[in-house]
């Protein structure tokens, strides 16, 4: 059973290709499930459209429910078409998505936090000029949004969960018990973490996240999921069999997906 549950399309403004290209390409690539979780508006924001190039406008978000709806009826038979969002996460205002996510038949949600003190987690500068304790605080800032978003409820899937290394490789170097403290309140809330592939497009040039963060989330129990986070048709499923191979090396025996927001779960 090949899957991937985190694609993007044109809609959000920085990928190519319509939903469909990406249906299509699940299927030349030998999916059998292929879930669409493009990027969610601004929600919070006033205008429409928050930030042209980042995301979809708002008034765009029920068509892309729709066409997504109206594709999984059109290829059933063929290849599973899921209904999913990448959902970006803040605290303050996370009722105002939860309440729009609450009005449509997701199959799942990724939660995915890409902001962290009010910047963008893959802005290069954003470690110029800090000390080594700065680090540290940003690091455990940034892994205490991924664990309020655990304990969220909102979520059935946390998306790239050490993307902050994206551009900034020395991060995994930093050291702190965030990590861990994260991993068992996900665990505790029996949340899967996607292994992304998206990573190796990235001055880290590997998939996230990192082997070490993959052997303690089996040491505390937490499932693993497939996001080739392609935002061009020809990454789908992109690294599928090299993923699955490295996390039975690890020691996973299974890994999931969703369905109507029930784990489904995959033996690997």
């Amino acid at each position: 059973m090949k899957f991937d549950l985190h694609t993007h399309h044109e809609r959000c403004g920085h990928a190519t290709g319509t939903i469909r290209d990406y249906i299509e390409a699940g299927i030349k690539n030998g999916l059998q499930v292929i879930g669409i979780s493009d990027h969610s508006p601004y929600f919070a924001s006033s205008v429409d459209r928050e930030q042209p190039g980042i995301t979809m406008a708002k008034s765009e978000f029920a068509r892309y429910v729709e066409e997504v709806l109206k594709l999984k009826e059109e290829y059933r038979g063929r290849i599973d078409v899921l209904l999913g969002v990448e959902s970006d996460f803040f605290p303050e205002v996370a009722d105002v998505y939860r309440k729009v996510y609450e009005q449509y038949p997701f199959d799942y949600i990724i939660g995915s936090v890409h902001l962290s003190g009010g910047v963008s987690i893959f802005n290069r500068k954003r470690w110029n000029g800090l000390t080594d304790r700065q680090k540290v605080e940003q690091k455990e800032l940034y892994y205490d949004l991924i664990e309020q978003s655990a304990r969220s409820g909102m979520f059935q899937i946390l998306g790239h969960i050490d993307a902050m290394r994206g551009f900034y490789p020395a991060f995994s170097d930093i050291q702190t018990d965030a990590v861990d403290r994260t991993l068992q309140t996900i665990a505790k809330y029996d949340i899967a973490i996607e292994i992304n592939t998206s990573g190796k497009t990235k001055d880290c040039g590997g998939w996230y996240p990192i082997d070490e963060i993959l052997e303690r989330a089996l040491h505390f129990g937490v499932q693993v999921s497939f996001g080739s986070d392609a935002h061009v048709p020809s990454r789908v499923g992109d690294d599928w069999e090299e993923v699955a191979a490295r996390l039975k090396e690890i020691g996973f025996r299974e890994w999931v997906y969703y369905k109507e927001k029930q784990k489904q779960v995959v033996p690997l």
